[in-house]
């Protein structure tokens, strides 16, 4: 049974949002019911990331893998190719371990590979073919964002996919604020209390930054993607499918 997410109730004393040891034990349920339709994305994703992968030998790297939820879904999925690797990356050891046990009980150790490593810094990605980013972009700095999809352009080959999924800002204030009053009541929905939901927004105020829908967007195209669109949105939630130009597909 999945631990209950109690970690920002009333005894939560302020400081910033880690992906801690606490946060780590409850994350599958703290995901599953802070992100709108979490499942039902994940199933899209798997079945898009199945049927976009090449046959024969290809890599797929999950940056900000957590405990291997996304991992874990495609390679288990019967449709993904025999000959597809994965390989997780996440800065939280805690979250790693979680991620570790996760992919064992599932036998997938043979086909993931999970490694520690920073997202905002430099990042040395082999040739691959997809690369996931779930709720994951949205924490590194804005500074360092461009360079980080730079980087995950350049190592993708010629039609290669990235997945992106955020949290996000509107460009008009009274839709932005109806999305966000909506979402929690989502979340209030799903048995958070008022104190939990302004305790956890207090601990992300400095971690977590969304931008625009517009934003993430040109920013994609910017670094080389010549193929965006979104396969999912949800007021203040999208989920993102791109593509690396080809130009062999001219």
């Amino acid at each position: 049974m999945t631990p209950t997410d109690q970690v920002f109730d009333e005894e939560w004393r302020p400081s910033d949002f880690a992906f801690d040891a606490h946060v780590a034990g409850v994350f599958d349920d703290m995901v599953s019911r802070s992100v709108p339709f979490y499942d039902e994305v994940q199933r899209m994703q798997t079945e898009l990331a199945v049927s976009l992968l090449p046959d024969g030998d290809s890599l797929v790297y999950d940056l900000g893998c957590s405990t291997a939820t996304t991992l874990a879904a495609i390679a288990g999925h019967p449709g993904c190719p025999a000959g597809a690797r994965f390989v997780g990356i996440d800065n939280a050891p805690d979250m790693l371990d979680r991620a570790g046990e996760k992919i064992a009980e599932r036998g997938l150790a043979d086909r993931i590979e999970l490694v520690r490593g920073e997202l905002n810094g430099s990042l040395a990605l082999s040739s691959c073919d997809m690369v996931i980013m779930n709720w994951t972009l949205q924490f590194v700095r804005p500074v360092a964002r461009e360079a980080l999809v730079r980087a995950i352009a350049a190592a993708l080959r010629p039609g290669g996919v990235l997945f992106l999924s955020e949290k996000i800002l509107v460009g008009d204030s009274l839709l932005n604020r109806l999305y966000i009053e909506f979402y929690y009541d989502y979340k209030r929905n799903r048995g958070y209390s008022d104190t939990e939901i302004r305790n956890k927004r207090e601990a992300l105020e400095n971690v977590l930054v969304p931008y625009r829908s517009d934003e993430n967007h040109e920013l994609l195209r910017h670094c080389g993607f010549a193929s965006v669109d979104s396969f999912f949105r949800w007021y203040n939630f999208e989920s993102l499918v791109a593509v690396k130009g080809d130009p062999s597909r001219d």
